[in-house]
This record gives C-alpha cells, structure tokens and sequence, in this order.
C-alpha cells in the first residue's frame, strides 16, 4: 500500500500548474509596483500641463 501511494502521480499536474500560476502573479505584481513611480511623475506632468493649459485658455 506504501508503495502504490509513492508511485501514485495524480496531483502532479496540479501542483506543477498553480506553482506556475502564483510565479507568474508575483512577477506580474512585482512589475507593477516597480512602474508605480514612473506612472506617478507621468500622471503628475500630465496634470501640470492641464493646469498651464486650463489657466492660458482662461
């Protein structure tokens, strides 16, 4: 019975996947944290420039 369960290889697949899976979620969430300054100072310089925009039609 010892055996049959050390040979027993039906979990596999799943394991191997949702590993994929959550490798694939942490890079992801580490490229996002790492653009959230950059899209910070772009969203801050398009503002700037809304306000120079909105204060010279004005």
């Amino acid at each position: 019975m010892l055996m049959r369960f050390l040979k027993d290889e039906q979990g596999q697949d799943l394991i191997e996947y949702t590993l994929l899976l959550a490798f694939v979620c942490l890079a992801t969430t580490a490229l996002f944290v790492s653009s959230g300054g950059s899209l910070s100072g772009i969203w801050g310089s398009a503002n700037s420039q809304l306000d120079v925009a909105n204060t010279s039609a004005s």
